[in-house]
């Protein structure tokens, strides 16, 4: 088949989170199974010298690279606001490119690719599928502007979509409360992707300066509001407090903020609650720097009040490292003996901590889990479940088009 995924950001600018590392390995892992595909995407920085270590030259679009059996085309951008950019050369490649694909996959909300790559898919008959990666229900911020999105452009997007793909249950039971008919709704899980092997013990905390001898607890994603890493600081002082090894404990802080003065606020938490020394923000960490850092924690945490996934939960497990995760994040599901499932709350964050960090039993019973938890998360079911999705969405659209 000849597939078409369309999204904001993609690889290499991995700043932009989750979507960038998900959408790369769905797409290599079906080129690997012997489909063209195609990633359709935004120009987020290549103007600048950023000394991206990949290879692209310049296309009719914008810029264009090929890695793995994926080509990537990067639109040019003309204008951005916040996470949103303008390109109007998507309507060129559109009338240009968009009938060579067998059927398009288009990855989030609030931007204006998808609905451009929609509006022609419609005209031309091609089967498309929406995946809103936990944006269909507007939260958090700019809710006002998300609304009139849904209101816009949103509609059209998703009422002509052949299935949403939600990749849990949390995020099914959403969109149906949205009004998406469960017929038209598909679940289909994240996996993870794993390096070849795991850093050695230790160099994240010397590079960090954290004692072999401390508790460290890692929080790494985005710095939004949404993931709450504010609830995980005031969790944290209330276990420095209860616990024998809070006095020598440490809470790193690794990720990008999204510039809208976040980190600062985070500060100031720290600085209130007395923590200046014992919270560190150590910005976004990638590659082998990410995984040094899951490697050497004791314990990670995801306490968003909304994550349709969480794919950093499982990659800590990976490493051997117990989690915690709030009963939002999707990932919840697979967390079995590898860590706890708390509501999304002070108290219950605080008293999570202490039964992992201070109860050796405890602890070693849940890093024992780690294993079976990452092991249940490879890219082998979804990708199947992917082809045989595409391959519906073909079908019904040969069908319609020979009744037309």
């Amino acid at each position: 088949m000849r597939v078409l995924k369309t999204v904001q950001s993609y690889f290499p600018f991995q700043d932009r989170g989750g979507p960038v590392f998900k959408v790369r390995s769905l797409a290599r892992g079906l080129a690997r199974r012997g489909h063209q595909v195609t990633v359709l995407t935004a120009d987020l920085g290549f103007h600048r010298d950023n000394g991206f270590e990949m290879k692209i030259e310049p296309s009719a679009w914008g810029w264009r690279s090929e890695q793995d059996g994926v080509e990537a085309i990067y639109l040019s951008s003309a204008g951005h606001y916040r996470a949103l950019t303008l390109n109007p050369r998507v309507i060129g490649f559109c009338r240009a490119s968009l009938a060579r694909f067998d059927v398009v996959h288009i990855y989030g909300l609030y931007d204006l690719l998808g609905p451009a790559v929609s509006h022609y898919c419609r005209q031309l008959g091609i089967p498309y599928v929406i995946e809103p990666m936990g944006m269909y229900r507007p939260i958090v911020r700019a809710l006002p502007l998300k609304r009139l999105y849904h209101r816009m452009l949103g509609g059209r997007l998703v009422g002509g979509a052949k299935f949403l793909i939600a990749t849990s249950e949390r995020e099914r039971a959403e969109l149906q409360e949205g009004g998406i008919p469960v017929s038209r709704i598909v679940v289909r899980r994240n996996g993870i992707d794993l390096p070849e092997a795991l850093p050695e013990e230790g160099a994240f905390r010397r590079l960090s300066n954290v004692s072999p001898d401390a508790k460290l607890i890692l929080f790494l994603g985005r710095l939004v509001s949404k993931k709450s890493p504010d609830l995980l600081i005031e969790a944290f002082s209330d276990w420095r407090k209860s616990s024998p090894h809070g006095k020598d404990g440490v809470l790193v802080l690794a990720g990008p903020e999204e510039g809208d003065g976040f980190v600062n606020r985070l500060q100031k938490l720290c600085g209130q609650l007395g923590l200046e020394e014992s919270v560190r923000f150590v910005g976004p960490l990638y590659d082998d720097a990410k995984w040094q850092a899951y490697r050497d924690a004791d314990v990670f945490v995801l306490p968003s009040q909304n994550e349709n996934f969480g794919n950093t939960a499982a990659e800590s497990a990976a490493c051997g490292t117990p989690v915690i995760v709030t009963d939002r994040c999707g990932i919840a599901a697979f967390v079995g003996d590898a860590g706890l499932v708390v509501p999304h709350d002070r108290r219950e964050l605080a008293l999570a901590l202490g039964r992992l960090l201070d109860d050796s039993v405890a602890y070693r019973r849940c890093q024992e889990g780690c294993t079976q938890m990452a092991r249940s998360l490879s890219w082998d079911d979804p990708l199947g479940e992917m082809e045989n999705l595409y391959a519906d969405c073909v079908a019904a659209g040969s069908e319609m088009r020979s009744a037309g």
